[in-house]
Parts: C-alpha cells; sequence; structure tokens
C-alpha cells in the first residue's frame, strides 16, 4: 500500500530546453494534491516522469520513504500509480470493451466481453459516465472518450491517480460525480495527484498545491490557505483577470443561417434534429449542452466535414450546404475545432507549414506550381508574434509545443484571416487561466469588429462571460434559445437534462 510519494530534486531537459529543474514534492495517503501552472510549466512532463514515460536527468522517486526506480508505464502500474492523460490514450477502430480490456491480467482468454462489460457498468452505474461498452472510439465525443479514459485507470485499481485535466470535457454534474468518487477514494486511503487549470477547481478538490513555473516550482501551499487570485500570481507573476465582464454589442445582419437541419451520426442515429438558428455580425451565439448531444455533428456539418440528412446552411445568403471544407472556409468560415491535435495541425509538421494549412492553394502562398515558403513564414510569424505563441523559432516542430501554444496558434491562424463566421468549438478546453483569458478576449475583439461568432462549449461560466444569446441542445433539439440579460442558471441547468418549459 502506497502511504507517502515523494519526487526529490527532479530535472528534466529536452535538448536546451529545461522541462524540469530540481523539483520537490510529496504526497501522503489521503491527500489530493493539485499541480497548477501555465502551459508549458512542466507538469505533464513531471507526471510523465512519474508514470514512467521519460527517465529524470537527476533525482529520484520515493515510496514509503524507499527510492524507487520507475522505467516504463508498467512499473509504475506494478507499483500502483494510475495516469488519466490529457489527450487521449485511446485505439480509435477498436470499441470501448477492447480498449479497456487491453492490458488486463484477469480477463478471460474466452469470450472476455461480458467481463469487461460488467465491470464497464459497474462503474457507469457509479460514476453516470453512461459509456457504451460496444460503441467505437472514433464514434464518441471528446466527453465520452475522457469517460473511458478515466475507467481505464480505475478499474486497474491504483493505489495512487494522476489525473492530467480528468475534467475539461465533463459538465458540472460529471465533475460533481468525479470529485466524490475521488474522496471516497482518498477517504479510503487512495492518493491522488490533480494537474487542472480550472481554479475553482484545484480550490474544491485539492488539499495542497504546488505551483510551477518554468519548471521550477514557484510555490506550496495548503489550499486552505490560499486564494484563486494568489494562485493566479503564483503561476504567472502578475494579475490574471479570472473573468471577462460581459460587454453587449449591436448585432447585425445573418451571417450563418441553419434552416430545418437534419443530421445523423456515426451510429446511423439523428444527432441534430430539425434545427433552425442565425448568427449574426457582432454577436457571440453560444451552445451549451451535455456532450454527445449533437453539438459535435453540428459543427462538422456547418464546417464541411459531415453531410446533413437534409435542410440547408447559408453564409450571408450564399448556400454552402453540402460543399467542401475548402470551399466553406473560401465563403469566410474559421474553424477552431474541438480537438486540436486531430483536427487542428498536423503535430509532425513545422510551425511554419502548420500555418499554410488552411489557404495553401491561394496566390499568396504559391507562385505557379511552387510554394511560397517567404509569404508563408511571413504568416507564421505573424502568428507567433500577435497570438503570444512561445516557440523556439517557425521551424519547430508544431508537436513540440505546450497544448496552450497550440491553441492560441490555432486561433491565430483562423481569425487572422478575417473570417465572417468563427465556429469555435471548446476553444479553451485544457488550457491554463492565462492562455483562456487570452483567447476569450480575441473572440471578443473578432466580435466587435463585425464577425459572427458560434461557440459551442461545456463551460457555462464561458458561455455567461461571452455570449449575446445563448441555446441549450440536447438530444438534437435546441431546448431554448436565451439572450444574456434574461439568463437563468436554473433554467438552463433543466434544460440541459431534458425538461422544456419557460
Amino acid at each position: 500500500m502506497i502511504q507517502s510519494l515523494e519526487l526529490r530534486n527532479i530535472s528534466k531537459r529536452f535538448g536546451a530546453v529545461v522541462a524540469n529543474e530540481n523539483i520537490n514534492l510529496g504526497i501522503s495517503s489521503g491527500e489530493i494534491l493539485g499541480l497548477l501552472g501555465e502551459n508549458g510549466a512542466g507538469k505533464s512532463t513531471l507526471m510523465k516522469i512519474l508514470f514512467g514515460i521519460y527517465s529524470p536527468d537527476n533525482g529520484g522517486i520515493f515510496v514509503n520513504g524507499k527510492h524507487i526506480k520507475i522505467s516504463s508505464p508498467a512499473d509504475s502500474i506494478k507499483i500502483g500509480i494510475g495516469m488519466v492523460h490529457q489527450h487521449f490514450m485511446l485505439v480509435s477502430n477498436h470499441t470501448v470493451a477492447e480498449n479497456i480490456a487491453l492490458g488486463l491480467s484477469d480477463i478471460p482468454f474466452f469470450f472476455p466481453q461480458a467481463k469487461i462489460r460488467n465491470k464497464i457498468n459497474e462503474f457507469n452505474n457509479k460514476y453516470g459516465f453512461d459509456v457504451n461498452p460496444d460503441a467505437y472510439i472514433w464514434q464518441l465525443s471528446a466527453g465520452e472518450q475522457q469517460r473511458v479514459e478515466i475507467i481505464k485507470v480505475l478499474i486497474r485499481g491504483a493505489e495512487l491517480l494522476i489525473m492530467d485535466e480528468p475534467t475539461s470535457v465533463l459538465t458540472p454534474s460529471e465533475v460533481s460525480a468525479l470529485f466524490n468518487a475521488l474522496k471516497k477514494f482518498v477517504s479510503a486511503g487512495g492518493l491522488v495527484a490533480f494537474i487542472s487549470h480550472k481554479l475553482d477547481e484545484i480550490m474544491d478538490i485539492t488539499d495542497k498545491v504546488v505551483v510551477l513555473r518554468r519548471g521550477r516550482v514557484t510555490g506550496q501551499v495548503d489550499t486552505g490557505d490560499t486564494t484563486k487570485e494568489e494562485l493566479a500570481r503564483m503561476i504567472f507573476d502578475r494579475d490574471v483577470a479570472l473573468s471577462v465582464p460581459f460587454r453587449d454589442s449591436i448585432c447585425g445582419s445573418s451571417v450563418l443561417e441553419v434552416v430545418n437541419l437534419n443530421v445523423f451520426g456515426d451510429m446511423g442515429v439523428e444527432a441534430c434534429r430539425n434545427l433552425s438558428f442565425s448568427v449574426r455580425e457582432n454577436e457571440i451565439f453560444g451552445i451549451a449542452g451535455v456532450a454527445g448531444n449533437g453539438q459535435k455533428e453540428l459543427i462538422e456539418t456547418i464546417t464541411g466535414l459531415r453531410e446533413p440528412a437534409s435542410g440547408s446552411i447559408f453564409i450571408k445568403g450564399k448556400d454552402i450546404t453540402n460543399k467542401s471544407p475548402d470551399i466553406i472556409n473560401a465563403s469566410g468560415v474559421a474553424h477552431i475545432p474541438e480537438e486540436r491535435m486531430k483536427f487542428g495541425v498536423v503535430s509532425s509538421l513545422s510551425v511554419c507549414e502548420n500555418a499554410a494549412l488552411k489557404d495553401q492553394n491561394t496566390h499568396m502562398r504559391f507562385r505557379g506550381v511552387f510554394i511560397d515558403y517567404g509569404k508563408i513564414k511571413e504568416l507564421a510569424e505573424r502568428i507567433v508574434k500577435e497570438y503570444s505563441v512561445s516557440a523556439p523559432s517557425v521551424e519547430s516542430i508544431m508537436g513540440n509545443l505546450s497544448g496552450g501554444n497550440i491553441q492560441k496558434f490555432i486561433t491565430g491562424r483562423e481569425l487572422l484571416a478575417e473570417p465572417s463566421l468563427i465556429v469555435a468549438a471548446h476553444p479553451t478546453y485544457g488550457v491554463d487561466v492565462g492562455t483562456t483569458e487570452f483567447i476569450r478576449k480575441k473572440l471578443i475583439e473578432k466580435r466587435d469588429t463585425g464577425s459572427a461568432v458560434l461557440l459551442v462549449s461545456e463551460d457555462l461560466e464561458e458561455l455567461f462571460q461571452l455570449c449575446n444569446r445563448i441555446a441549450v441542445m440536447f438530444r438534437g433539439r435546441f431546448m431554448g434559445v436565451i439572450d444574456h440579460q434574461h439568463i437563468d442558471m436554473d433554467k438552463i441547468a433543466l434544460w440541459m437534462t431534458g425538461v422544456s418549459g419557460n
């Protein structure tokens, strides 16, 4: 049984980049330790060292006072350490049950599905995850995939859980259920290392907090002895606006018109049911709802990634129904996708090459049949400068950047194109409070210069701060649309559960 775990003088470099330097921290049985820091501060690297993905250059890991060597995730699992990764570690063409079965030693060789289904359903019932054991991973929303990751770790009976942004795509009720489970887990002697950018969560769930900045510890405090504002100052060494006050705008003419739209999901079930709505100039129109209620399919249809069963989509009066993503992009539509690593960038290409992905066929990027790298480099350098992307150079490999810097890059690439419509799906998912503040302000700036913004988010606070109007989506329909001045949290919560009414 793990009674205590310590990291002593842990250091890790990647070439000239210092990810961790002389990190010391400890966690004891019955504790939840919060780990805070901006994107790229070294939090995930530190936890990957603990989980055996990386080896430290210096320092050691001590369990119950004894030095242990962890050379692989298999070593960590044997010791009793489990990790829920921020970026999904799932096999997309396998089912939920098959993914969870991978690596389990007590599953029978013949007909293992029944036992796995029973185990999954136990956790479904315990935490309200509602994950279909027979669904393929590629058919699931980001939120549903995250729940699979959580089940996969819990089902292995880890004594210490490393939770890397586990709630980023969960609804408030799901977060509450998870937190209740974690509290039960630590009350029975378990240990939790909890990485989150959400200061409210850190204040709610943790017993103590360690703050990292540029790979170094800048603060260690008991959670009960600090405030969100103090933690934010530790992270950034400056005051941070933890919320953006809503500023109203005078909306103009319609930019996006969706008329009687019906869309089927990957499993053949109708995901969008006769949807009709519009988004106007100088307006941020928000869509709230639990993941898996048709938001993903709606966004994919508007951006040309999915064909509708029926209905029409217009951009400034031009019919773009069933048009390709290239044509829709050329019509003035920008897309900040839900899954940045899957749909936003090519991680193996450079920052410079990723800058050209959206308009590689325009005259600005080509001279005749040859790529104009000079123009591409100019664009990449402009994105990096204007959107505060931290990268050694525009020749750096995109996959080596932190998640927050990748998100700022995608946002900059999309918004610098001066779009008429911005389709933003969970734009601040998994990024630190500083990056969240930055992206929200940029969306407001674009709204104020005439763009229409369609914002899909499960962060109700984000929707309340940014949106002129909010629609709540449930099982493919809008349960209601509410103006900002009439926002009613109780009404929205009922709509999210499918309860209609005024």
